[in-house]
């Protein structure tokens, strides 16, 4: 579908020439964000903007069926890629979480904070313009992090920007003995099964979960610091628990959710 973009813009002085312009589109109810073209890099629904409306954002939070719920509060969560601000704002406002994102493009930090009701930062919320490859290196963030979200994408959506052994081998450097990395797959170039084969070389064919793919094409994998068998039951009774106290249709992802091993 080719959106009709409001050519609202915003670029700082100093923003390198080679990132793409950030703008974008109103839907009756819902506002998506883009990168200078028709492709979809985040959306808000513009009554509830800490909401998540897309079913793969939703997805990302999959992370929650593995936690006790009543310790979310006292977790640290962070976004690789803003998009739209989705999973930054529902960890923060939501989840209450200390939450930090990680953003290349300035531009987008600016349209999240302008069009999609991106609160500034505070003592909890940290949005940090870097690349992101360099960035999760830095020693203050190794050991940190309880939920890695990674949704990391350009202008074009063909494929991960980052999505090597090295990478994921630095992801799981941020992660506590407990944490858990979900990462968003989409693409015409992507191969979901080499980036499976990447991200279990790091973690373990034991510690990673998938998601059959949205109707729209995008794959969640989940990949957890420690592989810790979890009862089928178990994770049904979390489901119900994340459904009444985020209203998030956990138990729908129980259905098109397993372990890979």
């Amino acid at each position: 579908m080719i959106l009709n973009f409001k050519r609202q813009k915003t670029k700082t002085a100093t923003e390198s020439a080679t990132l793409p312009e950030v703008n974008f589109s109103d839907w009756g109810d819902v506002r998506t964000l883009h990168l200078g073209t028709p492709w979809i890099q985040g959306s808000m629904l513009i009554d509830a903007p800490f909401d998540i409306e897309l079913e793969y954002v939703q997805r990302m939070m999959a992370w929650l069926l593995f936690v006790e719920l009543d310790t979310v509060a006292q977790r640290k969560a962070m976004q690789l890629g803003l998009g739209a601000a989705t999973c930054t704002k529902f960890c923060y406002k939501k989840l209450r979480m200390h939450t930090t994102a990680i953003e290349i493009n300035s531009q987008v930090v600016s349209a999240c904070r302008l069009w999609f009701k991106l609160p500034p930062d505070e003592a909890r919320l940290q949005v940090v313009v870097a690349d992101a490859a360099l960035e999760i290196k830095k020693p203050k963030w190794q050991g940190q992090i309880d939920a890695l979200q990674v949704d990391l994408y350009d202008q074009e959506a063909a494929a991960p920007v980052l999505d090597s052994s090295e990478f994921y081998a630095d992801c799981k450097q941020l992660l506590t003995d407990d944490g858990i990395m979900t990462v968003n797959l989409f693409g015409r170039s992507s191969s979901f099964q080499s980036t499976v084969d990447k991200i279990t070389g790091v973690f373990g064919a034991d510690a990673v979960w998938a998601f059959k793919a949205t109707r729209e094409g995008n794959t969640i994998v989940l990949a957890q610091s420690t592989g810790t068998p979890v009862k089928r039951e178990a994770l049904q009774a979390r489901a119900i628990e994340i459904e009444s106290k985020y209203g998030l249709p956990a138990s729908k992802w129980l259905r098109v959710f397993k372990s890979i091993k």
